[in-house]
């Protein structure tokens, strides 16, 4: 593997991960470059009821980090199954999604996100994570337009 900068992908553990996932996966092999697959800690989205565990509390950041972690792996999971790239690192950064993904674009040759499709009118518009980054990356910058359930043969 060459000394390349990094293929940098940021995933939300939605249904809409495995698609951004794989077409970095691609992306990093074509180039072989590493892939850096990187998860956001902003504590307010993990206060959503349906990220919170059964009792619903939690006492330490180390727990939402936990979660972060587990909803990460689980994308990864769906994305690869048992054929992860080769030179894949996952990361959970705490902070705004936008911004955190924005700096981490300093060190990496592309940056690829999703865009979750709401339908309608909204379904038109990328989500502001995405629209952030592709204002303000530090390199070019794919976002990956997908409804959840499609799969277009892009398996690894």
């Amino acid at each position: 593997m060459s000394e390349s900068k990094n293929i940098l992908v940021g995933i939300d553990g939605s249904e809409f991960s495995p698609a951004a996932l794989r077409l970095a996966g691609r992306l990093a092999t074509a180039l072989d470059a590493p892939l850096k697959v990187l998860t956001c800690l902003g504590y307010s989205d993990f206060y959503l009821p349906e990220r919170m565990p059964p009792g619903g509390d939690l006492d330490t950041p180390a727990e939402l980090e936990a979660i972060a972690r587990r909803l990460m792996e689980q994308a990864i999971e769906r994305a690869f199954g048992q054929e992860r790239p080769e030179h894949l690192v996952a990361v959970v950064k705490v902070g705004s999604p936008a911004k955190v993904l924005v700096e981490e674009s300093r060190d990496a040759q592309l940056l690829v996100v999703g865009r979750r499709g709401r339908g309608g009118l909204l379904g038109q518009l990328m989500g502001s994570v995405s629209a952030a980054c592709t204002a303000h990356a530090h390199c070019p910058v794919v976002v990956v337009s997908q409804e959840a359930g499609e799969d277009h043969g892009t398996n690894p």
